[in-house]
């Protein structure tokens, strides 16, 4: 935000002749200065501030992925998926600040080699090229709260089956490395499929994945897709007859709980995008007091509403198809529109979220059709979800992309192409397709060449015996629930007797 300028030189000659005129049109500018000063300073503060509290929001989905993990596994995996969750958000802490952060926004011009590889040092991975607040910790946070998200949508694949060291293993590989690099590409300054790249864009126009419908959800979904591909079914997932069986989880009770919670987080992944909130939009043809503010409130709408739209969708469509009112589905529904929004919530209208989540949902539905058809068990539907209906979203937004918004919000190009149905051409299209085969290129490569390592080496999958028995008792050293304790134990077997049922006393 550019301050106010004073000139004393100037304002002297509207001072008249006087012979305090001098000092008199210094002290005005010296007030001037001041003023201009602390408006900059409480720009910059404002939009710290809304960055930090949009990293919270973020960071507070982590505990709607456990929840929903934990309801959608049986009881005696309880412990296991939830320690998992834990160790997703530690685990990727330590290794998105070593490595990942460094890859995903540094560059050989400004060290994220050498001496800046690790961690916070003088030059924060290069970000002094960025104003405030993208150059300051606030920054750093918001992008780690990305990386962990991405790491949280793959154990959800892989849940109920897997051995404790495989997740610390691909999670510091994948928050380390394979999400960075993603985000390196579609969001960096120097990315060579990005919007805001300081030079020429992909197709005239880069990839407008604003939120990271393909960044973070297609990453996080194509890594379970492998996770649990490599490992197999759970063991009576499918019959005899391959006839799919249903292992339902233990508790609608925490699906639903994880569902809000990680839709109250999605008003920071999406709305707090933006990075900033105290900016003005110029030639702009709304009224004067429209700003990022007004876009970022636009943005929590669509976000609202092809999220519902979704979830009404699954409603009934799985209503005709099994005739019944599934919370369960419903919520994956839910879900699956905010993913496919998130990659262009903030470039399309109202109106077009709608369409987005009513497809979305149908997307959601086949995939988990054809996953049944091949056999594959995802016990949180993650690889669908996140992975297919990312997909879908990274389509939409290249159909429905409005002009006046993507010049908002991405200025400084003009003719830059925007959503095809839009009328601006088949160039956006073009672009979002590629980053769909490369997405999926490139985590395929790296996290099915880590599963098929850690498979190899047996870090992967438990015993036929402990899955039988639930990892909280195998690996967790008991239930996450205890029912009684031992003094009842004891009460009630003294009050109720247990008959011998020994054939020898018979």
């Amino acid at each position: 935000m550019a301050g106010f300028t004073c000139s004393a030189a100037d304002l002297r000659p509207l001072l008249g002749t006087a012979a305090n005129a001098t000092a008199a049109a210094e002290y005005i500018c010296n007030g001037f200065d001041t003023v201009s000063n602390k408006l900059v300073a409480a720009t910059y503060a404002i939009d710290n501030t809304y960055l930090l509290f949009s990293a919270y929001l973020v960071f507070s989905m982590q505990l709607g992925f456990a929840m929903l993990c934990a309801g959608s596994v049986r009881a005696k995996n309880t412990m296991n998926i939830m320690l998992t969750n834990v160790l997703d958000a530690a685990t990727g802490s330590l290794f998105y600040y070593l490595f990942g952060f460094a890859l995903a926004f540094g560059s050989p011009s400004n060290g994220f080699v050498g001496r800046h590889f690790f961690g916070l040092e003088k030059h924060f991975f290069g970000l002094e090229k960025y104003p405030s607040p993208s150059g300051d910790y606030s920054f750093f946070l918001y992008q780690w709260s990305f990386a962990i998200a991405a790491a949280g949508i793959t154990s959800g694949s892989i849940a109920e089956r897997t051995q404790f060291v495989a997740y610390l293993i691909y999670s510091s590989f994948l928050t380390g490395l394979v999400y960075p690099i993603v985000s390196h590409w579609f969001w960096s300054t120097d990315g060579w499929a990005s919007p805001v790249r300081e030079g020429h864009l992909l197709f005239g126009s880069g990839v407008i994945d604003f939120a990271g419908s393909g960044v973070v959800h297609m990453v996080g979904g194509i890594a379970g897709l492998w996770g649990a591909l490599v490992e197999g079914p759970r063991m009576g997932r499918f019959d005899g007859d391959g006839k799919s069986v249903s292992l339902r989880g233990h508790s609608g009770t925490l699906v639903v709980l994880g569902t809000f919670l990680l839709w109250f987080g999605w008003y920071g992944f999406n709305p707090g995008s933006f990075l900033s909130i105290l900016k003005t939009y110029e030639h702009t043809n709304y009224s004067s007091y429209y700003g990022q503010w007004s876009a970022i409130g636009r943005t929590a709408v669509t976000t609202t509403i092809a999220g519902s739209s979704a979830a009404l969708t699954t409603l009934f469509g799985k209503r005709l198809l099994t005739g019944h009112w599934n919370v369960t589905d419903v919520c994956n529904g839910l879900l699956g529109g905010f993913a496919a929004i998130t990659g262009g919530c903030s470039v399309v209208d109202p109106w077009a979220a709608i369409i987005c989540g009513f497809i979305a949902a149908w997307v959601l539905i086949g995939c988990n059709k054809l996953a049944e058809m091949l056999k594959y068990d995802d016990p949180l539907e993650a690889a669908q979800l996140h992975g297919g209906c990312g997909a879908w979203g990274i389509i939409f937004t290249a159909l429905f992309a409005k002009k006046d918004y993507v010049n908002e919000i991405y200025p400084g190009k003009p003719g830059r192409p925007h959503g095809l149905l839009m009328g601006g051409g088949a160039r956006l299209l073009a672009a979002h397709l590629i980053q769909i085969l490369v997405v999926i290129g490139w985590v395929s490569v790296t996290m099915g060449s880590v599963f098929w390592l850690l498979k190899v080496f047996g870090l992967l999958r438990i015993s036929a015996d402990a899955e039988m028995a639930g990892l909280d008792v195998t690996s967790h050293g008991g239930l996450a629930y205890a029912y009684h304790d031992e003094n009842n134990d004891q009460s009630e077997k003294n009050a109720f007797p247990i008959a011998n049922m020994d054939s020898s006393n018979a």
